[in-house]
């Protein structure tokens, strides 16, 4: 088998599981530590590199390194990692002295930004300091977009979001807030250099042809518009009989929102299996600890009326059928369910929404209505076009809405200086050898058992009563230091050189996973079967080095690796080293903004 290149800038990335999951790629164990070790600005400053939101996403992020984190391989659950970037963001001092604000000198090219949600500001963020003279649309008030429309005030409080978006809005960034977008074609002859589009996905979907629908349609809401109403302070109240009809994030949301609102009797009905709900977990586990009943495998069938008024819904009881992996709903015979509602919230997704797009301009539009772009740089069919976030390959969540961001601002620097957006610059990266003395590392490598510590929430007493009381009240110092020691630190790698090796095995007799085998070579499969320990997970690599000189190699497991050094401590000749793994993703200009 071809011997490892750990050269490549994406080899140890990879190993890095939580970065590597991470859409914007933040170095997680690297600000984890920092965290630990009481450095919260810091940790805070790492965060806001990569995610720029670290407060915000330490509260509401869908948390795809969490999954990946290799705790959760040991039979313990994933440390918790978007709660830890909460603990930097509380306790961090002024960071402000340590970003770069406006005005900058100009380039003399002028951005359009449509959108004032994540993706438009991630673009502001890295493309303010190069010189760009950037203009924010947005028909709202205040910077955020759906973050400040759509998650609640008692999972994001306001004051958090504000403090955020101003980092960004404070580096001369030109606002037009309670300004619609009607026209592109406008925008474009108004002479912006480039024109960045995120709009996010902003229609939630109907039921327009069920029976009943449009018989009493003021107690019938859309979630999305409902939950924007109530941040906005429109909507004060809603009925004692609640139903919100589906199983995302939105609708659990919407329950919440509902029982702080007058909601006495709050029901989830949806069509999906409960393991199966688009809902996170911890997001359902929420509404199931404040009352709320989650009522799986029920279809929408007829909203009852009487007399125009609004009595509730009908629902046909369904069970999950699988074949070839495919799910099919399957009516079960039973008689349908009637749930009693007052107020009906329909959370059955959302989506892209561009009528202040000319279809004449250039911009050409697949058969769901979304642009057709380049993946890579996110432009459009019109060169000067870009978009980003929600807008551009339908509704995700912020943190990959950062991570377009950006990407797209590397695009958009590189258009305006007349340069191929689909060439761009490669990450950076740094090892650092953590040996400090014969038996001792830069960083702490004892692994143990250790259980996630839990986030305490606030009385559910209180918090129901107002619907701006934040519910978790987060870390308080001394339990984000016990759940930062659960990291395993798995960007300090395992650095192998092949030429020190005096194939004693001592490594393969201390490793504590049996993750370490020397054996003849062969190919992949072959390997994997034959080594200490069966290497069954085909997502994660194989270390392998070159011949040694019984013809043996060196294969290591990255899977079951647990970064613990012992490798490096018990070998004689120092073939073994803890190499700590620092990744950088490009980003637009040469511009580092503080790191």
């Amino acid at each position: 088998m071809r011997s490892t290149d750990i050269q490549h800038p994406e080899y140890f990335h990879k190993v890095i599981d939580c970065q590597y999951a991470c859409p914007a790629h933040t170095p997680v164990p690297e600000y984890i530590r920092l965290i630990a070790a009481e450095r919260y600005t810091e940790a805070y400053l790492v965060n806001w590199e990569s995610n720029v939101f670290p407060g915000i996403l330490g509260r509401t992020c869908d948390r795809p390194c969490e999954p990946a984190c290799r705790r959760g391989r040991i039979e313990e659950e994933p440390v918790a990692i978007c709660r830890l970037k909460r603990v930097a963001a509380d306790n961090k001092g002024d960071v402000r002295k340590y970003m770069l604000r406006g005005p900058f000198a100009p380039n003399g090219k002028k951005i359009a930004l449509v959108g004032a949600g994540p993706s438009s500001l991630t673009v502001a963020r890295d493309l303010a300091p190069l010189g760009y003279e950037i203009h924010l649309f947005d028909e709202q008030a205040l910077g955020g977009g759906m973050m400040r429309s759509q998650i609640p005030s008692f999972r994001l409080p306001a004051d958090v979001l504000d403090e955020e978006v101003g980092y960004i809005l404070d580096m001369g960034i030109h606002t037009h807030f309670r300004q619609y977008v009607s026209s592109l074609k406008s925008l474009m002859e108004a002479g912006y250099d480039a024109i960045f589009v995120g709009t996010g996905a902003p229609r939630g979907k109907d039921l327009p042809d069920l029976p009943g629908r449009w018989d009493a349609k003021a107690n019938i809401h859309i979630g999305i518009e409902w939950l924007a109403n109530v941040a906005f302070e429109h909507t004060h109240a809603i009925g004692k009989k609640v139903i919100v009809v589906g199983g995302g994030n939105t609708a659990m949301d919407c329950c919440r929102t509902s029982r702080r609102l007058g909601g006495e009797t709050v029901s989830v009905v949806v069509r999906s299996p409960f393991d199966e709900m688009k809902a996170s977990p911890w997001e359902k586990e929420d509404a199931l600890h404040e009352g709320i009943p989650i009522y799986d495998c029920h279809v929408p069938k007829a909203f009852a009326i009487e007399n125009g008024t609004l009595k509730g819904m009908y629902f046909e009881k369904v069970e999950a059928s699988y074949v070839d992996g495919r799910r099919k709903l399957v009516p079960t015979g039973e008689p349908d369910v009637f749930f009693e509602a007052d107020d009906v919230l329909l959370a059955i997704g959302q989506e892209n929404s561009f009528p202040w797009i000319e279809r004449d301009l250039g911009i050409e539009f697949n058969q769901w209505q979304l642009p057709v772009l380049n993946e890579k740089t996110f432009q459009s069919t019109e060169p000067r076009v870009f978009f980003g976030g929600d807008a551009a390959f339908g509704p995700k969540n912020v943190i990959t809405a950062v991570a377009q961001g950006h990407l797209t601002a590397i695009s958009i620097d590189l258009f305006c200086q007349g340069k191929d957006p689909n060439e761009r610059l490669a990450p950076t990266t740094q090892r650092i050898p953590q040996k400090m003395g014969i038996h001792e590392w830069a960083y702490d490598s004892y692994v143990v058992d250790d259980l996630r510590y839990a986030v305490p929430q606030a009385d559910k007493a209180i918090t129901l009563k107002d619907r701006k009381v934040e519910v978790e009240l987060g870390f308080d110092r001394e339990t984000a230091f016990r759940e930062a020691q659960r990291c395993l630190n798995c960007d300090v790698q395992t650095v192998f050189t092949l030429n020190k090796c005096i194939e004693c095995d001592a490594c393969v007799d201390v490793c504590p996973t049996s993750c370490i085998s020397f054996v003849p070579d062969g190919d992949e499969a072959d390997l994997r079967s034959r080594l200490s320990a069966p290497a069954n997970n085909l997502t994660q690599d194989l270390y392998v080095s070159g011949p040694l000189p019984t013809t043996r190699i060196m294969v290591k497991d990255e899977d079951v690796c647990l970064h613990c050094g012992l490798c490096a401590e018990r070998c004689p000749t120092a073939a073994w080293d803890m190499q700590k793994y620092l990744y950088q993703v490009t980003k637009a200009g040469s511009c580092k903004h503080i790191l």
